[in-house]
């Protein structure tokens, strides 16, 4: 996918994430996972760590030496993205109290993400 493909997904769930309520809090979970992971996508392509054929779906399905690789690039992007999906199975998956606060920090993370990439742009 090109970056400006990332760009456009991640920036259409981010308006689509703008309509929910804390009541939300599982789709927002969700939603920063995915928005997120192209924000990433969209970062490393741009600074051509990755090519356009080589996009990272979770970084914890991701090939050890290829999430070296893009560790070394960009660490804190993909430390943001690890604790969205660390965040993931215990709230939207598993049945942990707290989903509301699990749902905003996971957006805050998405925030920093997007920033982050947007500069990069």
């Amino acid at each position: 996918m090109t970056p400006e493909n990332h760009r456009a997904k991640a920036e259409r769930i981010e308006q689509s994430l703008a309509k929910l309520t804390e009541s939300d809090w599982e789709i927002r979970i969700e939603a920063a996972m995915l928005a997120g992971t192209h924000w990433v996508n969209f970062a490393l392509h741009k600074i051509g760590v990755s090519e356009m054929s080589e996009d990272m779906v979770h970084a914890s399905m991701t090939m050890v030496s290829v999430l070296r690789k893009y560790k070394l690039a960009e660490p804190e992007l993909i430390a943001q993205l690890e604790e969205i999906e660390e965040i993931r199975p215990l709230f939207v998956r598993g049945d942990m109290d707290g989903g509301t606060k699990a749902a905003k920090r996971a957006l805050e993370l998405l925030r920093s993400i997007g920033e982050r990439a947007r500069r990069l742009a």
